[in-house]
């Protein structure tokens, strides 16, 4: 069994009084792509907040978390927010590359927004490293100093996906990142999790059951906050042991 880089114990997560995630006990491991999977409102990217302390910060929803998440055997609870976001990267739904900013910062942006110094030639070498990995250094390396907005959106997720792995994480969230693009696009993401996974840890929420098939090497089904199965999605796919996993995956619901 592979190292874990993740352990959740006893997740609950709050909007006021209504509890969105109940009592969630999953690992996550090392090098390893995680689907997570469920219906509309089963908690999904609730949980994948509470991952990084995302989910806190919606203070006006009375957002908070009961229980514990450890990255390493550290707590997160008890690691500065910012530290947690630089070593638990996030990808959203959308691609949101900072309008105001070029291509290159972009990529920087992490490091630029937490003060954090380097030579330029330091900061040259994070950009080139990071939009290799997400294969978009031929494709941009001569308008580095253009607006990031004026990339495709396929592009656009990629960089996303750059600037997060410029902070060198051990995990990377992803919220749905494929649903805004067209297939091409979609493929190429996909391709670039396979590889990415032999350095970083991949957690991703989709929709896509078929996406997950072709990437995930476990699978977490969430039905109304609960965790209802976990497994490989081998096994997951093959041999469902919970009704409501085999009902979704067979589209009964959903």
């Amino acid at each position: 069994m592979a190292d874990k880089v993740l352990s959740v114990r006893g997740l609950n997560a709050y909007y006021g009084n209504k509890k969105a995630v109940l009592d969630v006990n999953v690992d996550f491991y090392k090098n390893k792509i995680t689907a997570i999977m469920g219906p509309s409102g089963c908690g999904k990217t609730t949980f994948l907040r509470c991952l990084n302390r995302i989910h806190e910060v919606n203070i006006e929803a009375r957002a908070r978390i009961e229980g514990d998440i450890f990255l390493n055997s550290e707590n997160i609870a008890r690691m500065h927010p910012i530290l947690v976001r630089r070593r638990i990267g996030m990808v959203f739904q959308k691609p949101n590359p900072f309008p105001h900013m070029t291509i290159y910062d972009n990529v920087i942006a992490g490091y630029k927004l937490n003060g954090i110094k380097k030579k330029k030639h330091e900061f040259d070498t994070i950009v080139e490293q990071s939009l290799t990995r997400t294969a978009l250094w031929g494709e941009v390396k001569d308008s580095l100093y253009d607006r990031g907005t004026f990339l495709s959106g396929g592009q656009q997720q990629r960089l996303c996906i750059a600037r997060a792995l410029a902070m060198n994480p051990d995990v990377i969230l992803l919220d749905e990142p494929t649903s805004a693009l067209d297939p091409i696009a979609t493929a190429k993401i996909e391709e670039l999790l396979n590889e990415l996974k032999e350095n970083v840890t991949i957690i991703i929420v989709t929709h896509n059951m078929a996406q997950a098939g072709r990437i995930s090497d476990y699978t977490a089904f969430f039905y109304l906050g609960e965790l209802l199965e976990y497994g490989t999605t081998e096994k997951l796919f093959t041999n469902p042991e919970n009704e409501k996993t085999e009902n979704f995956l067979t589209g009964r619901f959903g």
